[in-house]
């Protein structure tokens, strides 16, 4: 989108009248211009006709007055190597989609049940087995604990889809833990919350995929000296396919999800009716007292089985938070989903446990084989032998992708942590196919980091599993009582919701104590101790961008006619380039210095020799001054940004703006010919209320000859701008000081900024 603001109108004088010619009152600067034009013989002697050859390929194309769409064309870079990249790029991520397809790329509730459920979904597969894992310390004959501690368990998640039942049409815009924590109990409270859920995130990555690995290497024993580039491995595919977008992703991830429930499904009913009505089994199987206890049965242990059965649970928050995702209506669909989820979730949980109990499956410490694939032996045995490898193909499916709702929830969060200053603003830019790339990448970085420190062990993680979500379950239905008791006056029903939110606040902050105090020194510490640390960084995210505004709102001209330029062009030689960058900053103002570093006296005084006799070709209006500093025994560098910095305090009056001249054009070759010119723009970048032009040395295609005179220079300012602050405003000031021709051009990430970007922009041209 385009922000043109005429040349004749206020509050945007140019200074320069100069700049100024008859037609400036129109808009001259149309994107798609006509290409090259070619005089002609016309058809009698002495008549000329026109060619005007249109460009085949244009760049951008009007929608309406104001806004222009970027096509193919304007995507594609320049450049042998940059081109080989881009199609590199374009075969991994695919086709850019364009902003205003965004609608297109919400998620039907088939698709939306496979990505955000998936971790919920998965958690049956080995949920069962961890609660048995932990009861098998007090002795076989306890096992049968298992069943009244995953109807509890069962319990719970009734009550916390009953919650976030309630919180989806409260906030339809997506009501994760940290919006709802951050509206009604508080800013830190809601970091809390989301500190919580990001390493839930990551956590459950990392445990998705060593598990899934650790399935490939039991099937494939020699591939185990390879278990961490195998995980590494697959969380860049995982990335891959998510940086494609998610209706894209969604439809890969679907097959996987719906094959596990079908086959689990397929398992429970089997196994039941084989069980009860063939070979007329009890509920409860006998536990033979094959492992001896290692320590007495007690509340500690039952606890810690309830707490690490609670695995359960976590990934259920995934669809409250992920509701802009779905397609209209978005709150009715969201609550939909969530409800099967719940059903499936909560059907498969107890079918495993309840198999479990009947056919006696004890679990081994060492998790092979697993309490699953031992059930399925049990069931699928005989004629049905042939389904046995088709389940665990299904199993090692859905716990290698269940990783998906991490890929789902993390980026979305990291979000609005970004739009709310508590991460970096890339975090809220989508990338080609309208995902939150940067989220994305950040998170596959962090869980390959963890796969590589705890080496792939899924033991070894699975102990940090589940705290933080309890957390931010405990913050957001906290969250939830407080919003119900603000609507006591306005809403009907707000004691039942409040009731429901209520009870649910209360279950999972018991449970969130349970797990942490049970699996504290098991590795739920470093949760513990990272929530704050993370919190922490936010925070000082969040202290840094508002310090930045502030200094943004201090001392900065936000009209044409406030600034006074003063401009210093530091050159090493008086070669074109160094002249072309003097000529530019002449043809701002007149207070133009150009100032060299004398490290070779013999030079320098060249230099000056050179200087003079340039200086005599020129007239009066365009003549310039030079200052050689002498550095002594120090840096060129130094004094250099000393000068600078005195002239800048000699005038704070002025605008001061670094000239930087270049030699050539490429970015690449300027590694090998501009280092120093790199390194001096890397340091003033550093200096406030200072601007750093750079000007490359290139030739007029039209006319082949490189501008050396201030009048050979015409300006035209093109400024993008994310929205109308007071930098972008100081930032047209600046432009629309030097020349009549400026555009503000804003880029469209976000659609529902537009109407906000452009109501400002009207609103700001009429004052």
């Amino acid at each position: 989108m385009s922000l043109t603001h005429p040349p004749s109108e206020e509050p945007f004088a140019s200074q320069k009248q100069d700049d100024r010619s008859e037609g400036a009152n129109e808009d001259d600067f149309d994107l798609i211009m006509p290409g090259p034009m070619e005089e002609r013989p016309g058809s009698t002697p002495g008549n000329v006709r026109i060619r005007v050859t249109l460009p085949r390929n244009r760049p951008f194309h009007h929608i309406k007055e104001g806004m222009l769409e970027a096509t193919e064309a304007a995507d594609m870079p320049e450049g042998s190597l940059a081109r080989t990249l881009y199609w590199l790029k374009r075969a991994l991520i695919g086709i850019p989609i364009a902003s205003i397809q965004a609608e297109g790329e919400r998620l039907t509730k088939f698709k939306a049940l496979a990505i955000l459920s998936s971790d919920a979904i998965s958690s049956v597969a080995f949920a069962t087995e961890a609660i048995l894992i932990n009861l098998v310390a007090a002795g076989s004959l306890y096992l049968g604990l298992t069943l009244p501690i995953s109807l509890v368990i069962l319990g719970l998640l009734v009550i916390v889809t009953l919650s976030y039942r309630q919180t989806i049409p409260a906030y339809p815009n997506g009501g994760g833990s940290y919006i709802v924590a951050r509206e009604n109990l508080g800013i830190l409270p809601g970091l809390v919350a989301a500190s919580a859920l990001m390493i839930d995130y990551v956590l459950n990555v990392s445990v998705c995929v060593a598990a899934g690995v650790h399935n490939v290497v039991s099937l494939l024993p020699a591939l185990q000296p390879y278990v961490i580039p195998l995980d590494l491995a697959l969380v860049v595919v995982m990335t891959i396919l998510n940086l494609r977008g998610i209706r894209e992703s969604g439809s890969i991830f679907a097959l996987p999800t719906y094959f596990f429930i079908v086959s689990a499904s397929l398992l429970i009913v089997v196994g039941l009716v084989k069980a009860y009505v063939f070979l007329h089994q009890p509920l409860i199987g006998q536990f033979t007292p094959t492992v001896q206890a290692i320590e007495p049965l007690s509340i500690f242990v039952i606890l810690r089985s309830f707490a690490t059965g609670c695995s359960a649970m976590t990934g259920v928050e995934a669809i409250s938070n992920g509701i802009p995702i779905f397609r209209k209506p978005e709150p009715r669909n969201a609550a939909i989903t969530l409800t099967w989820m719940a059903v499936i979730l909560g059907s498969l949980f107890l079918g495993i446990t309840l198999l479990a109990m009947t056919y006696a499956v004890e679990a081994q410490p060492s998790g092979d084989p697993t309490v699953i694939a031992k059930i399925a032996l049990h069931v699928f045995s005989g004629p049905l032998i042939f389904l046995f490898p088709l389940f665990q193909l299904s199993v090692l499916g859905i716990l290698t992708l269940s990783a998906e709702t991490s890929y789902a929830g993390f980026p979305r969060l990291a979000y609005l942590l970004a739009r709310d200053g508590y991460l970096p603003k890339q975090f809220s830019l989508r990338g080609d196919r309208l995902a939150f790339s940067v989220g994305i990448i950040t998170l596959a970085v962090l869980a390959s980091i963890l796969l590589i420190i705890f080496r792939g062990s899924t033991n070894a993680l699975i102990n940090l599993f589940a705290v933080g979500v309890f957390v931010a379950f405990t913050l957001s239905q906290a969250g939830m009582v407080v919003h119900w008791w603000h609507l006591r006056t306005t809403e009907r029903h707000w004691l039942r919701s409040l009731l429901i939110n209520g009870v649910g606040a209360i279950a999972t902050g018991v449970v969130a104590l349970v797990v942490a105090s049970t699996k504290f020194l098991e590795g739920a510490w470093i949760v513990v101790v990272l929530i704050p640390i993370i919190v922490l960084l936010f925070t000082g995210i969040s202290h840094h961008y508002e310090h930045v505004e502030r200094e943004r709102i201090t001392a900065i001209p936000l009209h044409p006619k406030d600034i006074h330029h003063r401009l210093i062009v530091p050159i090493a030689e008086l070669n074109l380039a160094a002249k072309q960058a003097v000529a530019y900053a002449r043809s701002i103002a007149p207070q133009v210095t150009a100032v060299h570093v004398a490290v070779e006296r013999e030079k320098a005084e060249a230099l000056r020799a050179a200087w003079d006799e340039w200086q005599r070709s020129l007239s009066a209006e365009e003549l310039s001054s030079l200052d050689i500093i002498d550095p002594g025994q120090r840096l060129p560098l130094l004094p250099l940004l000393d000068y600078i910095d005195a002239a800048h305090k000699q005038h704070p009056e002025e605008t001061l703006t670094v000239v930087l001249p270049e030699v050539v054009e490429s970015s690449f070759r300027r590694l090998f010919y501009s280092p120093k010119i790199l390194g001096l723009k890397a340091t003033l970048l550093f200096r406030p209320n200072i601007v750093v032009a750079n000007v490359p040395l290139q030739q007029r295609a039209s006319t082949g000859t490189i501008p050396t005179r201030p009048k050979e220079i015409h300006h035209r300012f093109v400024v993008p701008i994310a929205g109308l602050d007071r930098a972008a405003i100081a930032s047209l000031a600046y432009a629309r000081s030097i020349s009549a021709h400026v555009t503000a051009v804003h880029a469209v990430v976000d659609e529902e900024q537009v109407e906000q970007v452009q109501a400002s922009w009207e609103q700001w041209r009429q004052k």
